[in-house]
């Protein structure tokens, strides 16, 4: 039988009105396709686990929504789901989510999480990829930008920082060679900004 936290429903309840009936639309179908589905926040937003391994997720942000699967590189839909995902920048694998009408229909978002849970199921591995650097002026990806607007603090100091601080901080978020670890990354990042932190503090003398 599926669990839900009870934090998933403050999260919901404290994201933007627009959000709200998306969060819980996805939650649902989660729910109704995979009956042993447990819920539990991890950086700082909704995931779903299954067999104990994450499944897919959802996050609210300013002015949309984003739902992703954690080994979307290894489900059948993985062409599909990657370009979307790197066509719109966005931290899932559904582009941009404003309203219910953005989602794709029930029958497809089902679909989705029963190849999830038969990748969860056959405990498949992402493969490690390394990414190409970028070279050029510096763009802030669309995944960070969001996550500041939900981070004031982080954002004030982000702004402070100098040109090549910045870029520090995007290269190595852009360089994660999994969600997961980009995930995490963020969270860290996040926590570092907040406290006036540059990316490489740590090796600085005191």
């Amino acid at each position: 039988m599926s669990k839900k936290d009870p934090r998933v429903d403050a999260y919901i309840l404290k994201s933007g009105d627009f959000s709200k009936p998306i969060l819980e639309y996805f939650r649902a179908l989660v729910h109704k396709t995979c009956k042993e589905s447990v819920e539990t926040i991890k950086w700082g937003f909704p995931h779903f686990m299954y067999k104990g391994k994450n499944m897919c997720y959802m996050a609210s942000f300013k002015k949309h929504c984003a739902i992703g699967f954690w080994k979307a590189a290894l489900m059948k839909q993985s062409e599909d789901l990657l370009k979307q995902a790197a066509r719109e920048e966005s931290m899932g694998h559904l582009g941009k989510i404003s309203t219910i009408k953005d989602l794709p229909k029930a029958a497809v978002i089902t679909s989705l999480i029963k190849e999830a849970m038969r990748v969860n199921e056959l405990d498949m591995k992402v493969p490690k990829t390394i990414k190409p650097s970028k070279k050029g002026a510096l763009k802030v990806p669309t995944f960070l930008s969001d996550a500041l607007f939900n981070h004031p603090e982080a954002a004030k100091q982000f702004a402070l920082f100098s040109p090549s601080q910045k870029k520090e901080y995007v290269n190595w978020l852009e360089e994660a060679k999994t969600e997961s670890t980009r995930l995490k990354r963020l969270d860290t990042a996040l926590t570092w900004m907040s406290e006036g932190k540059d990316r490489h503090w740590k090796y600085k003398k005191q």
